[in-house]
């Protein structure tokens, strides 16, 4: 099995192995950062309770506390919620289901990189939908429908986007779903960064009877360290697959972290407020950003999500800025990262207003001197 080279945590490994070199980091992908202190505020008894926990294997499934928290936030039943580690998990197990002999999968080009590159390892062919900035990065239905045949496993969408910010419609999340069910494909929808849109509550999966969401709780919810995420799949035998994998890999998650996440979900609409207190001005100050930059950047506005994928408009490859920008301790993530060579990704979620605002001004310092030197 080879797996292609993950060239986005590359970068940002490699971009950030100097201590303190980078002052401003504009590459992440979620939101505000918490302490394992401000989570066990949130109720009462929770350290105590978080003491006394057990240091055994939890369940394979998770624990039954967690499984119904992330049920009622579905409005699911928790029989059909698993609990993983995290949303990659589940996409791999997912893609481990999928594979075998002459299957592909649909999948949204661009896209967060392993979606891609584990199916594609498992000898899957790989069939893209694109998402294209002249539509703003919209679904082109017509375009799934022809991509899908008798030998499709599965349709990946994510909604809210990464990295472009675009969020499907309820009518168009409707309409991918009579497209799969009516062939017996599952529409798998990753929503990780679901609740966090603008202009109310982008529409979930959940509710539909054929769906598989994948959610966690390091996007929308901010917790990226608790390294927990879950997947609602009403087919049981899927189900039964999924369940058997992640005995058979895994075996379980932490029960420190799952009783973690049990309250995390608990108290959902504190993380969410949070991310959206951080996310609405740093986005406004974004497009504001953009905007002087208009000779050199190109834009869709995110609908959704902590990221922008912004474009040069001359159509270079935006590699070389996003090395100079590194140089003068700025980091952001050249699209080359996703295939797209002449797009950066910009994270707008986890830096505070003011420190966001600190980094764009040095951001426009850093494309006076670019332009000087050219």
């Amino acid at each position: 099995m080879k797996l292609a080279h993950f060239l986005l945590d590359e970068w940002l490994e490699g971009q950030t192995e100097i201590p303190g070199a980078i002052r401003h980091h504009l590459a992440s992908s979620t939101g505000p950062h918490w302490t394992l202190k401000d989570v066990l505020a949130l109720e009462p008894g929770a350290h105590e309770r978080l003491l006394a926990t057990e240091l055994v294997y939890s369940r394979a499934r998770g624990t039954q506390e967690l499984r119904e928290a992330v049920a009622e936030m579905l409005h699911a039943d928790a029989n059909d919620v698993l609990i993983t580690t995290g949303a990659s998990e589940a996409l791999h197990v997912l893609a481990m289901w999928a594979a075998e002999k002459g299957g592909n999968v649909v999948l949204p080009f661009p896209c967060f990189p392993p979606m891609r590159a584990v199916p594609e390892a498992l000898g899957l062919e790989i069939r893209t939908y694109r998402l294209r900035r002249e539509t703003d990065f919209s679904v082109d239905l017509d375009e799934v429908r022809g991509l899908v045949d008798g030998n499709t496993r599965f349709v990946l969408v994510n909604t809210p986007h990464n990295p472009t910010g675009a969020v499907l419609s309820a009518a168009e999340l409707s309409a991918l779903h009579e497209i799969t069910s009516a062939r017996g494909i599952p529409l798998v929808s990753d929503e990780v960064y679901s609740p966090i849109a603008t202009g109310g509550l982008p529409p979930s999966a959940a509710g539909l009877p054929k769906a598989t969401v994948v959610g966690d709780l390091s996007k929308a919810l901010c917790l990226s360290g608790v390294r927990i995420g879950f997947v609602l799949e009403r087919d049981r035998a899927r189900h039964a697959y999924l369940l058997n994998a992640r005995e058979t890999f895994t075996v379980s998650s932490g029960p420190l972290e799952e009783a973690l996440a049990a309250i995390a979900v608990r108290n959902r609409e504190t993380f969410f407020k949070a991310a959206r207190e951080t996310v609405g001005p740093n986005m406004a100050a974004l497009e504001g950003f953009l905007a002087r930059h208009a000779d050199l950047f190109s834009n869709v506005t995110p609908r959704g999500g902590m990221t922008a994928f912004p474009w040069l408009s001359s159509g270079a490859d935006a590699r070389p800025l996003c090395l100079k920008l590194s140089a003068g301790g700025l980091l952001i993530v050249p699209g080359d990262c996703f295939g797209a060579k002449e797009h950066v990704r910009i994270g707008f979620g986890s830096n505070r207003p003011a420190d966001f605002a600190q980094a764009l001004e040095r951001f426009d310092e850093l494309l006076g001197a670019a332009r000087a030197a050219a």
